[in-house]
């Protein structure tokens, strides 16, 4: 449990809060938004019982990490998660990201290539392009986004809870996959985020990540549930699948926005088949 400084602001540093467990080779796991690091819990354990070394951190505005006014864009958060490789001096890493962390994985290997990354994973994330454009007709109307940014300012816990709700298709797995104090549990940690950076991440879900993707030469997988209400499979995993030559495809049937917690069983299964199986003492 450290921190990392990444620039500053004003008087101000901006510091990164990460965790780095084990060892073997390093798995780096980007979260999601509006969470921590912390949402990584079901699968910190499983990837350490398979001899890795795990980093999670909290990107920018969130978590224990640093809450400057401005750097909410992924060619910044691209260049934060670049600066942790270097610093933790980290080779032959696998990168993996839920949900707006796959954006972090995707620019990072855009930008920064493969020198020290030997594999990426991409669960239930934005990819390849969710902005509707003339090339994209498959997107995202700009208004939706507009719509979230409007919420967002008007009552940001309001629209929290009703966004947590639908990240875990509560209303159909609430009591059985997921617990009423685990989704309170997500609201404190979404609530304690930065409330500028929670706006201002909603402007960066539009970026076309298409080239990024072409330029993936590690072997890849795609996790995405069927029954994603926030970044519906259709419009996202499949596409990221297809976009990434050679990558591998795992559909979990049923699964939500937030399976690493719902579906964290089969979701482990993946990761640790595609990463390596346990090492031998």
């Amino acid at each position: 449990m450290s921190y990392l400084n990444v620039g500053s602001e004003n008087s101000c540093g901006i510091d990164l809060y990460y965790e780095d467990y084990g060892s073997g080779k390093p798995v780096v796991l980007i979260h999601g938004w509006p969470l921590s690091g912390e949402s990584w819990e079901k699968q910190v354990p499983a990837l350490l019982a398979a001899g890795r070394r795990v980093i999670t951190y909290d990107r920018r505005g969130f978590g224990r990490s640093s809450r400057p006014g401005g750097g909410y864009d992924y060619d910044t958060f691209a260049l934060d998660l670049h600066k942790l490789v270097t610093e933790l001096d980290l080779r032959d890493a696998a990168l993996a990201g839920f949900s707006m962390g796959g954006g972090e994985v995707a620019r990072y290997l855009g930008r920064y290539g493969q020198e020290r990354v030997s594999a990426a994973v991409f669960i239930s994330s934005v990819p390849p392009f969710l902005l509707r454009a003339p090339d994209n007709p498959e997107g995202v109307d700009g208004k939706v986004f507009a719509g979230i940014e409007e919420a967002l300012a008007a009552d940001r816990p309001a629209f929290l809870s009703k966004f947590l709700k639908d990240f875990y298709n509560f209303d159909l797995l609430g009591g059985r996959l997921v617990s009423e104090e685990a989704l309170r549990g997500n609201w404190n940690v979404a609530a304690g985020a930065s409330p500028a950076g929670t706006l201002a991440c909603v402007g960066a879900w539009g970026v076309d990540f298409r080239r990024d993707l072409a330029a993936i030469g590690v072997p890849t997988l795609v996790i995405h549930g069927d029954a994603d209400r926030i970044l519906p499979i259709a419009a996202t995993g499949l596409r990221t699948h297809q976009a990434v030559k050679g990558a591998r495809l795992a559909v979990i049937k049923d699964g939500p926005h937030g399976l690493t917690w719902t579906h964290a069983g089969q979701v482990n299964r993946e990761l640790v088949r595609f990463l390596g199986q346990p090492q031998e003492k």
